[in-house]
């Protein structure tokens, strides 16, 4: 399937904030790509640029595609519930975040790799869907042969993301870990409001 795999800091940079994680690059240049980016003149910003561009921070930073991210939404607004958080609560349940939030890939798009080239299981299955949605109790794993390469032994060791996200359990000595729960809002730590991208999707 198709995704984003241009520049990460010059999204970062579109979006003020280093959405993909530490940047060097990004860190030395805090204003917007484009020979107009270092600009002291302030721009008015519009509500419906406030709106999107916050829809497209969180596509950016969970790796999601319009359709996808519409059909997130538009699974969130059935349900009963606040509609922003539950659409956040989607995406922290897919496959590939709960890999990276599991400390076994250093970001998403490397939890996304892992996933489609069959290195990870879940309940003993291997899944190579990154958008397949974890359930609570599920139990997902480094696939025994796959505990071996070298960017998850130095993730794992790096990260040491045990008891780090109260929602999640993880084992390095196990290099597995189980998805207890759907997190609180106040549980996820990225930097979106979601009440901004329900506003779009209300017009």
């Amino acid at each position: 399937m198709a995704r984003y795999t241009g520049p990460k800091t010059k999204k970062a940079r579109a979006f003020g904030e280093a959405i993909y994680g530490f940047d060097k690059s990004f860190e030395r240049k805090k204003y917007p790509p484009g020979q107009h980016g270092n600009s002291r003149r302030r721009k008015q910003t519009s509500d419906y640029k406030a709106q999107l561009k916050e829809k497209q921070k969180a596509k950016y930073t969970y790796g999601v595609l319009e359709r996808q991210f519409r059909n997130m939404f538009e699974r969130a607004s059935r349900k009963s519930g606040v509609t922003g958080h539950l659409l956040l609560q989607y995406l922290e349940a897919r496959l590939d975040n709960v890999v990276f939030r599991m400390g076994i890939a250093p970001t998403r798009r490397a939890a996304r790799q892992l996933v489609s080239h069959k290195h990870i299981v879940v309940n003993g299955i291997v899944t190579n869907i990154p958008s397949y949605d974890c359930k609570p109790g599920d139990v997902i794993g480094v696939r025994g042969r796959s505990q071996g390469l070298l960017v998850v032994r130095e993730s794992v060791g790096a990260k040491g993301n045990a008891g780090k996200f109260g929602w999640i359990e993880f084992s390095s000595d196990k290099m597995e870990g189980t998805f207890l729960q759907l997190p609180d809002r106040e549980q996820i730590p990225e930097n979106i409001n979601e009440q901004l991208i329900v506003e779009l999707y209300s017009k």
